[in-house]
């Protein structure tokens, strides 16, 4: 809540953030609020934007990307802003986008998009195809994809497609901006040192590709708590402060971390604090 409210106060669409966190806090409606994309304006107010945000009226000429979504999620969110699953399917085929240089660093045996789109809200007209809104999005990210990341990646022994995997798993890993540059640091360090990532969301990813219930047992190629290195591909969409923390890694000597209940991520430079953070801060999460 107070991220959605300091971004509605950013963009002038509210005069107080902490009016809108107390309404919503008086109201119990924390719970209440809906991804999507909204068509607002700085003369609603509050209650009004927040009826919107609850009740999910989201802006049908607009075709959002959220970050973090898998390339299946992201087929079944082009299917409900009403594309057919046929087009859907035709234009998440890379084949289609031969032509986009962005392309060019994908791996010869990946038949996927996976980690390429850039997630944004793309302009949707009655005519409007999936295939214009992928390409749009496949720009972006070449457009993000400058000769500095590439240098950036390259400085810590990654390609650029690598370097896609690795924005990926931070942004899955943690979702708050500072604590990024933190993970970044400890999955460097981890791949420089030999050590297995040991990341739950790549391990999960491979287990729901396959069709089974989320795991961190399930033996595939993601699986990083049982294969040392980065997993064969991304595992969702990324972010510009996720893609920015993995170009710029924190200065720390971290080798692990773990996520609270509260959402508080916590780092330890051994094992032993680690599992002593972990018993004290997890108690929910990592049951």
């Amino acid at each position: 809540v107070k991220e959605i409210s300091a971004s509605l106060e950013k963009q002038e669409l509210i005069r107080s953030a902490w009016a809108f966190n107390t309404y919503v806090s008086l109201h119990r409606l924390g719970g209440k609020l809906q991804a999507g994309t909204y068509a607002l304006s700085p003369s609603d107010g509050t209650i009004k934007i927040v009826n919107v945000l609850t009740n999910g009226h989201v802006d049908s000429k607009l075709v959002t990307i959220l970050p973090g979504r898998r390339i299946d999620q992201v087929r079944t969110d082009l299917i409900n802003y009403g594309f057919s699953p046929t087009a859907v399917d035709n234009a998440l085929n890379p084949a289609t986008y031969a032509d986009l240089p962005i392309l060019a660093i994908k791996p010869a045996d990946v038949t996927s998009l996976e980690g390429f789109l850039w997630p944004d809200s793309y302009q949707k007209g009655p005519s409007t195809q999936p295939e214009e809104i992928i390409r749009q999005s496949l720009l972006a990210t070449q457009a993000k994809l400058t000769d500095q990341v590439k240098q950036d990646f390259a400085a810590h022994g990654l390609n650029p497609y690598q370097g896609l995997i690795m924005t990926s798993i931070i942004l899955q890993e943690v979702y708050k901006p500072a604590d990024q540059p933190q993970v970044a640091q400890v999955f460097y360090s981890r791949l420089a040192n030999g050590m297995k990532l040991e990341s739950d969301a790549t391990a999960k990813y491979g287990a729901i590709q396959a069709g089974q219930p989320p795991s961190l047992s399930y033996d595939s190629p993601y699986n990083t708590y049982i294969y040392v290195g980065l997993p064969p591909t991304p595992i969702g969409t990324i972010s510009e402060q996720a893609l920015y923390a993995a170009t710029h890694p924190a200065n720390t000597n971290w080798l692990y971390f773990v996520s609270g209940d509260d959402g508080t991520t916590h780092f330890s430079t051994n094992l032993k604090d680690h599992e002593a953070a972990t018993q004290k801060y997890c108690s929910k999460l990592c049951n």
